[in-house]
């Protein structure tokens, strides 16, 4: 998954699945079968499918309640999961609010188990959805706060988020200095997030050949590697249409469009 083959992975994980529910010891079963859906359902997310899968989310969550040990962190997991599609879906507050419980339930057990990169996760879920409701500065002291022991797709989901919420709140020089400070290592669920970033801070800017340059390179990205109904996409096209239009800066004009 980390090398971005989506497609493959989540077709062994189906098939895994399938495999799991003709095992006869129900342990067994039950068991290989959570893990696989819940590695479908997770590459389904980073892909932009939130909405075919959230359903599948909900019921495995139910199925894991109650559980401990591995059960309990593969339930944080799907939790986690299940705040990215809501967020995917433009549902923030849901998203917000299921990521609060879950950083509460993960402060209670990071004593006892190693769960510092849901937590991660969580927290970059966290801060994108609050962008999302225009809290820009919640968003940016999250993406801050964190950056610096984040890695893998956290660390560039982090880092976009605080581009985007520096940019939001008018602080368009700072965004685009923070968008060039470093570029994290490629993950395909953040394909087109940094050059959306940068963009919007470019157009902030004024620098409109720029900004349309960086924004094409994002939307490029964005159909290579992520699904159609990805909101990147969406998000990319809104600021297009304002660079192009030459419209002045209004940073939640993309937010609305979703």
């Amino acid at each position: 998954m980390r090398e971005g083959r989506y497609e493959e992975v989540e077709a062994g994980a189906r098939a895994l699945e399938a495999e799991a529910a003709r095992l006869r010891r129900r342990g067994l079963r039950l068991s290989v079968g959570w893990h696989a859906k819940a590695l479908a359902t997770a590459v389904a997310c980073a892909h932009g499918r939130g909405a075919q899968v959230l359903a599948e989310l909900e019921s495995l969550a139910a199925d894991l309640g109650g559980m401990t040990g591995s059960g309990r962190t593969l339930l944080l997991m799907v939790r986690n999961n299940r705040a990215m599609a809501l967020g995917l879906l433009g549902r923030c507050a849901e998203a917000e609010a299921e990521t609060l419980d879950l950083l509460r339930e993960l402060a209670r057990i990071k004593h006892l188990a190693p769960v510092w990169e849901i937590e991660l996760c969580a927290l970059a879920n966290l801060a994108d959805a609050l962008y999302y409701q225009d809290r820009h500065e919640e968003a940016e002291a999250i993406a801050r706060g964190n950056l610096p022991r984040a890695e893998g797709a956290a660390l560039a989901s982090l880092h976009c988020t605080l581009v985007r919420g520096l940019s939001g709140q008018g602080r368009h020089d700072e965004a685009l200095t923070e968008a060039r400070r470093f570029a994290p290592r490629w993950d395909r669920g953040q394909s087109g997030g940094l050059d959306l970033a940068t963009a919007g801070a470019l157009h902030g800017l004024g620098r409109l050949d720029e900004a349309e340059a960086a924004a094409r390179r994002a939307l490029t990205d964005c159909e290579r590697f992520l699904h159609p109904d990805h909101p990147r996409i969406q998000d990319v096209h809104a600021l297009l249409a304002r660079i192009t239009a030459d419209e002045p800066p209004t940073p939640a004009a993309e937010e609305a469009a979703r």
